[in-house]
């Protein structure tokens, strides 16, 4: 059912965070790799040669995912580096943490820009390369759905992803491609660390999660590497939650 060997996989913002843990799961089960990075190239080339190091190819590629002209570029080295496609993950994000009443247009546009928009042209490079089998992943927060302080216009943008994704899921079904959203709950990574409350936010996920401990990367790698997999094959349109319980909290 993990007999992915020789697939290919492009994970956007996979220099860090929960983007390498997901990249670094793929190389563990023979998927080959394209690392994408707008700002962090060391860290983007020691998570290529930790992907080798598992014995799976990698290229690295910086792009801008909000950027088109970008998009279709790397794509343009996927092609002509593998000659084939397989596994998109929607990974890269970003935006302002600021009161609603501090935003103005350009933060509202650089978030949707970033983590909604940036996966309708990703997808529109994709699907042409892709067979029946396919897999689109977009990683979305809890956000999406609940308040969460300062996370205003992330937080729409997370929600129109999650909406973008299940439209695309009608839309690619029938080429046999599946389309679902993550979502995790508080992962302790470098975004987190943007939070001014950050300790406020672990110290209550922590005690609110059933399971007793905090998400971390990891766990979010084993789900897409689940949904990359035949046993996921009826899967499709759906927001899977990885948070320990944690949203089930009244």
């Amino acid at each position: 059912m993990f007999n992915l060997q020789g697939k290919v996989a492009l994970v956007t913002g996979s220099s860090r965070g929960i983007g390498k843990a997901i990249a670094l799961r793929f190389a563990e089960n023979g998927i080959n790799l394209v690392v994408n990075y707008i700002r962090h190239r060391a860290d983007a080339e020691e998570t290529a040669h930790l992907i080798e190091g598992k014995g799976a190819r990698c290229v690295v590629v910086k792009a801008n995912v909000a950027d088109d002209a970008h998009v279709q570029a790397m794509f343009d080295i996927i092609k002509a580096e593998y000659g084939r496609f397989d596994f998109l993950v929607s990974n890269a994000a970003s935006g302002v943490l600021k009161p609603m009443m501090e935003l103005d247009s350009r933060h509202w546009n650089w978030a949707m820009d970033i983590n909604a928009r940036a996966l309708l042209t990703l997808v529109q490079q994709a699907v042409p390369l892709m067979h029946p089998g396919g897999r689109i992943m977009a990683v979305s927060s809890l956000g999406s759905v609940r308040a969460v302080e300062n996370y205003t216009a992330v937080g729409a943008s997370k929600a129109a992803l999650e909406s973008l994704v299940r439209h695309m899921a009608v839309e690619l079904g029938p080429k046999g491609i599946n389309v679902n959203t993550i979502s995790a709950g508080a992962v302790d990574t470098e975004a987190l660390k943007k939070f001014p409350n950050r300790q406020v936010i672990l110290d209550m996920a922590l005690a609110r999660t059933p399971l007793g401990r905090l998400t971390i990367p990891e766990d979010v790698a084993d789900v897409s590497l689940f949904l990359c997999s035949d046993l996921a094959k009826m899967i499709s349109g759906q927001t899977i939650v990885v948070d320990g319980g944690y949203s089930i909290r009244a």
